[in-house]
């Protein structure tokens, strides 16, 4: 699939349409280059799921938990830029998010790539020359 963002206000549009492709999938690996976009459109991700706290990069702590108001269910938001070796994951007990059934929108994942399930949807975000941005991925 793929949507395309004319510009930001147009973002919890292409959100929706997202979150409408996701179908069973809960494990999203999102790439992309520096400034592609990726926080914010998981941002609008996950406000149009529900969740109502303040939603930012988990860049330090590398995950953040939110909770989406409307269906209760846990959000995780990753991003492992920062990560130097793979036990930095491994000490953080990835498998417990990946695997925990909970939605997790990973940033980053070319750095843990043989860490992420097999059923993972990679979606990337492309800046195109104009500004806009694309946004592919498999649907389920």
């Amino acid at each position: 699939m793929e949507i395309k963002i004319n510009s930001l206000e147009q973002i919890h549009d292409a959100a929706k349409q997202f979150i409408a492709a996701m179908g069973d999938n809960t494990v999203f690996a999102f790439y992309g280059k520096m400034g592609a976009g990726k926080t914010t459109f998981i941002k609008a991700v996950c406000e149009e799921l529900g969740v109502t706290d303040v939603i930012n990069s988990p860049t330090f702590a590398i995950v953040n938990e939110y909770r989406s108001e409307d269906a209760g269910e846990l959000i995780y938001h990753f991003d492992f830029y920062r990560i130097k070796k793979l036990e930095e994951v491994y000490d953080m007990g990835y498998e417990d998010y990946f695997y925990s059934g909970a939605l997790c929108f990973i940033e980053w994942p070319e750095l843990i790539e043989e860490l992420l399930p097999g059923n993972s949807v990679n979606v990337t975000i492309e800046e195109n020359e104009d500004g806009t941005r694309t946004i592919r991925f498999e649907e389920a």
